[in-house]
């Protein structure tokens, strides 16, 4: 055995670095080996995972499905809601199969609504969702448009709290995604920020921030205590976060669980809020393995705070 000299040495560190980089950044790839494309070069799910009735029962975990599109199904020790659900009656012509049918879904404790756009405020899933058990909160507009359509809602303020049985509580928070203002005939009215939401979910485990779409607002990259886990769109859209805003948020909170949502579930290669690919977040992210690249209907269960 030889002495190493001190140009052996370093020649040994960079060599041992670069091994090591490459085995993280291989870990890490593995993870996202549940992305395919389609002929288009579009990035999609893996096969969706049909929902069980367990989904909504009993539980002593937090765990979240992802409905496609934007949608979640959260279970949070027993108290089941919904965010943004769209299983049926989209404009669109999708590229998953939904992991359950509007009318198998059993009574939710609530149901969460973003905003007034038909991929998150879906008035057919709506209609068969709708009970008098099930309040499906929104913005004061998406409120107003609910009274119309004799759902079981309630319309907030931006900042208002309200609580998901006894173990969850929500504050509604600032978006920023008036994009119909742009565009005059896109609707009969103004649209004012506050008539988009996210939404502040406290659990037993922590803290989900769904995002909502929205355009990147400073306050937003300087939350404070930091969300858990944020229900990530990373649209490359202008009335969305933007590809480099929304990792400048993911950066923001280095620490937090992405849930990615908002793609691989529309056909729509040419058309940027619908089409975002997971592999370009691979080497833009701080701490790649917190980001979560689920299939429609696949359960993660939230292990709590380390």
């Amino acid at each position: 055995m030889f002495a190493k000299s001190p140009l052996t040495k370093t020649i040994f560190t960079i060599t041992a670095l670069i091994a090591s980089s490459a085995q993280a950044t291989s870990d890490t790839t593995q993870a996202f080996q549940n992305v395919i494309y389609s002929e288009a070069g579009q990035a999609k799910p893996e096969a969706t995972l049909p929902l069980s009735s367990e989904a909504f029962g009993d539980s002593d975990t937090t765990t979240f499905y992802w409905l496609g599109l934007a949608g979640f199904l959260i279970n949070s020790h027993g108290t089941t809601f919904m965010i943004d659900p769209l299983l049926e009656g989209f404009d669109m012509e999708v590229m998953i199969d939904f992991p359950i049918r509007t009318e198998d879904v059993p009574a939710l404790d609530a149901i969460l609504v973003t905003h007034a756009d038909n991929d998150h405020f879906s008035i057919p899933t709506l209609s068969k969702l709708n009970n008098p058990s099930t309040v499906i909160h929104s913005t004061q507009y998406v409120g107003s448009l609910m009274q119309q359509h004799e759902f079981n809602g309630a319309g907030h303020d931006i900042g208002d709290s309200f609580k998901i049985n006894r173990n969850v509580d929500v504050k509604v928070m600032p978006a920023d995604h008036a994009w119909q203002n742009a565009y005059p005939d896109a609707a009969d009215r103004v649209f004012k920020d506050e008539d988009s939401a996210g939404f502040w979910i406290q659990t037993e485990e922590g803290t989900i921030w769904a995002t909502g779409d929205s355009r990147l607002m400073p306050e937003q990259l300087t939350y404070a205590p930091a969300p858990d886990i944020i229900l990530f769109d990373f649209s490359d859209s202008e009335w969305h976060f933007t590809f480099e805003g929304a990792v400048k948020l993911a950066n923001a909170y280095p620490e937090a669980i992405l849930l990615l949502h908002h793609w691989g579930s529309v056909n729509a290669p040419d058309f940027s809020p619908f089409n975002g690919d997971p592999n370009a977040l691979l080497t833009r992210v701080t701490n790649p393995e917190r980001i979560k690249v689920l299939a429609p209907g696949e359960p993660f269960v939230w292990p709590g705070k380390k």
